[in-house]
């Protein structure tokens, strides 16, 4: 009987998991037992997926708002400290910039406007164009922000971004002076120390900081890089991708774990016989039309995997190949062209018009995406994710 469904990706429930709880174990039973409870088996290329917040927690990756103001401090001196170009996030940042805050004597907070890097909105393209201001080179000052355009508070969470963060430097003990500009080099006016906390532009930032004369540049991943005082840590990543854990800690980005997938994969082959790709998965690569909000606020969508998961996507598109190659042909002998040109099809196909506007992304993004979909981020409780039917195609 032909095959009518393709992909389908399904949420896995598991228990909450941990510090110390042997991941590899969870995953690979809750999934058979998934199989076992819903009667359907596990096929060679199926993707399981694991979300980053359960390997971190497994690991006991988290760290105090204390063990960062060490770090910032012992790095940038404590005095006056640049931090610019953060995400306006309670679960992302606010934590982040509490341990910053507490490692200085004074913050200088540099917005860029009229959103962050992940969009989020200060304001809009509208409201400039009406007072008149060039992002691209104007720099405001805080009176001057309020003067043009008052208190802007997000569509979403209602909060006004410029006052909640000042609150927060303030309560932890620093004087805070806010400017919002697009140029990086600005800060150097005010102060020659600096922590840039853009996460997709980071590296770019930082070489036009020491070029401009900056005398100390830190990203956030340059931030909790090993143990402060026992804490957690990323030697890789610091404290990009961490989320708030309590008012006081963060939830880490996970440590290395490809261990992790590699021994997911052999386990799952040893008690089924078949040969999975696994990966740990975190932000969907994707942007919502509605609040303009681009998901990805870890520095990558999945920090492991395993190796058949390396590569892009090598597809016909069924449309192009319909409209053109075979555009006289229709029913039963259109469908065996197809097949055939499917079958054929060479291993790179890049630059042939066949495969124009099939998605050219990394799989582990694609793949990644649809697990962060799949999953949510509040209480469906599914962290691990069985994706089957995703490398078949219309011949299978």
């Amino acid at each position: 009987m032909e095959r009518k469904v393709g992909t389908c990706s399904r949420g896995i429930r598991g228990p909450i998991i941990r510090e110390g709880d042997n991941l590899v174990d969870i995953t690979v039973n809750s999934v058979l037992e998934a199989c076992e409870a819903h009667n359907f088996s596990l096929n060679d290329r199926d993707v399981i997926g694991i979300t980053e917040s359960i390997v971190a927690r497994s690991q006991g990756n988290y760290a105090t708002v204390e063990a960062i103001a060490a770090d910032v401090k012992a790095k940038l001196g404590g005095e006056t400290i640049g931090v610019i170009f953060p995400i306006l996030s309670r679960n992302r940042f606010a934590i982040n910039l509490k341990g910053i805050a507490m490692g200085a004597k004074k913050i200088v907070l540099m917005l860029s406007y009229p959103s962050d890097e992940v969009g989020n909105a200060l304001l809009t393209y509208d409201q400039l164009d009406q007072a008149g201001v060039n992002p691209y080179s104007d720099v405001l000052t805080l009176d001057k922000y309020r003067e043009l355009f008052g208190d802007n508070k997000h569509e979403f969470t209602g909060i006004d971004y410029v006052q909640y963060y000042s609150d927060i430097i303030t309560e932890a003990g620093a004087e805070v002076e806010v400017i919002f500009a697009n140029q990086a080099k600005t800060i150097l006016n005010y102060t020659k120390k600096v922590i840039t906390c853009d996460i997709h532009t980071r590296v770019r930032t930082k070489r036009l900081l020491k070029e401009a004369g900056a005398e100390v540049v830190l990203g956030l991943d340059d931030i909790l890089t090993t143990s402060i005082n026992g804490s957690g840590y990323n030697t890789k990543y610091g404290l990009l991708g961490s989320n708030k854990a309590t008012e006081d800690k963060i939830k880490l980005f996970p440590r290395e774990c490809f261990d992790l997938v590699t021994a997911i994969q052999a386990q799952i082959l040893a008690k089924t016989g078949k040969h999975v790709e696994v990966m740990v998965y975190g932000d969907g690569a994707f942007k919502d039309p509605q609040g303009k909000i681009w998901e990805l606020a870890d520095p990558v969508v999945s920090p492991a995997y395993t190796d058949g998961l390396i590569g892009t996507p090598n597809e016909l598109k069924l449309k192009y190949l319909a409209d053109n190659d075979f555009k006289n042909l229709s029913g039963e002998a259109l469908k065996n062209a197809i097949s055939e040109s499917i079958k054929a099809k060479s291993s790179n196909l890049v630059g042939n018009m066949a495969s124009q506007g099939t998605t050219p992304r990394q799989l582990t993004d694609l793949i990644g995406s649809l697990c962060d979909l799949t999953s949510g981020s509040g209480d469906k409780g599914t962290p691990i994710i069985l994706i089957q039917g995703y490398f078949d195609n219309f011949t299978d």
